[in-house]
């Protein structure tokens, strides 16, 4: 796999698109003002400001923004201020939490008391105390590596081995472990004294993380179209991964515009556009709305009465991989709902669903195949963690 990052800037906005294998995989959009506010990863002294039990969640205060939170990880919180003991969760409380979710149109901010810290190859998570190792290291690898790291087990955070790490020594990964240890204790001691409303870790900028979290493997070149925002990555990469400098290239042409070299204003039209035509005339029509996606497969100018069934499952397994690459290049997230084009035989159905989660597994944020309805609607669930791109573009253009 053949990996090329792109970063440009306009109108207030820095765009990150990711190339794999020449083609658009994924593409950020980051508001510069939204940098001043909450921003994904920021750890927060928040208070309670209201419990709704019957839904087990409580509302938080983190300085002008009430965030949801599940109170079943109260049990697990690191508290500046505790107001009765009796209590595993009480309005008044001060108690130190992350944003693990943005803000979505009407719904809140998500916060958690599971504080994650996010190293190149490893994530240390507080109230999970498992060892984890990503699916996506081979097998054997992934067993040894569980077993080495067996004696950093504790009762108060895990630990998560990252696929970067299959490229990484056992003693690169320890040492940085070591160091998300070093973070997590000194956020723990800090949060003792600081006040109601203290940010206590600032996130990198989106634009930023969402570097850090490219796969290292096949990554040939991070191009950068702007000066400042050039020197902002360089003097990133020398900080927290010096190795990458190397990768970086400063694209400087008034003639031709990084865009234009790369036809990124098709690539996002056609991102943000409801139609997406299928190479064999078929075609997804796919519309996202505030509750879930749902998304038509269509057979288009692809009809073949000969042997129809054959025909249907063509088009569907030609549907199944092009549905999951646009979920990642347009960050579409909760609930999908898929109608592909009925299949009667149950042989032909269990190819499509088999090829769909495997499609699905290479995807870098949790998506799974849940279930099939009685009218072969397929259901699909995305991890939410940032807005989709047509929210983003829609904030952008307000």
């Amino acid at each position: 796999m053949q990996r090329k990052v792109l970063m440009t800037k306009e109108k207030g906005c820095v765009w990150t698109w990711l190339l794999e294998n020449g083609e658009a995989a994924e593409i950020h959009c980051s508001r510069q003002d939204e940098h001043s506010g909450p921003v994904l990863g920021n750890v927060y002294i928040g208070k309670v400001q209201n419990i709704a039990a019957n839904i087990g969640a409580a509302f938080i205060d983190i300085g002008g923004v009430n965030c949801y939170y599940d109170i079943s990880q109260a049990k697990h919180a690191i508290f500046a201020r505790k107001q009765s003991e009796k209590k595993a969760l009480c309005i008044g409380d001060e108690l130190v939490v992350q944003i693990s979710r943005e803000a979505v149109k009407t719904k809140a901010p998500t916060v958690t008391s599971n504080i994650s810290f996010t190293g190149r190859f490893a994530v240390l998570t507080s109230g999970n105390t498992r060892i984890g190792v990503s699916s996506k290291i081979p097998k054997a690898l992934r067993e040894e590596l569980k077993e080495q790291l067996s004696p950093m087990k504790n009762e108060e955070y895990g630990i998560i081995v990252r696929t970067n790490a299959k490229e990484a020594s056992f003693e690169e990964i320890t040492e940085e472990i070591e160091a998300l240890r070093e973070k997590y204790q000194h956020l723990k001691e800090t949060a003792a004294y600081r006040t109601c409303f203290s940010c206590l870790e600032c996130a990198a900028k989106p634009y930023l993380t969402d570097l850090k979290n490219v796969y290292t493997d096949g990554l040939e070149e991070i191009i950068v179209e702007d000066d400042k925002l050039y020197k902002e990555v360089h003097d990133f990469f020398e900080k927290e991964q010096p190795e990458y400098t190397r990768l970086l290239t400063h694209y400087n042409d008034p003639m031709l515009s990084l865009s234009g070299l790369y036809s990124l204003k098709h690539v996002l039209g056609s991102a943000l556009h409801e139609k997406v035509w299928l190479k064999h005339g078929g075609y997804l029509v796919i519309q996202p709305t505030e509750a879930l996606t749902v998304i038509d497969v269509n057979s288009g100018k692809c009809v073949s009465k000969k042997n129809q069934e054959d025909a249907a499952l063509k088009i569907n397994l030609e549907a199944a991989k092009e549905i999951a690459r646009q979920l990642r290049l347009r960050n579409l997230s909760g609930i999908i709902v898929i109608d592909f084009i009925n299949l009667d035989d149950p042989d032909k159905m269990q190819i499509l669903l088999k090829e769909f989660r495997k499609l699905l597994s290479r995807d870098p944020i949790q998506a799974t195949l849940v279930d099939v309805t009685e009218l072969q609607l397929v259901e699909v669930t995305r991890k939410k963690i940032r807005k989709p791109l047509y929210e983003c573009w829609e904030a952008k253009n307000e």
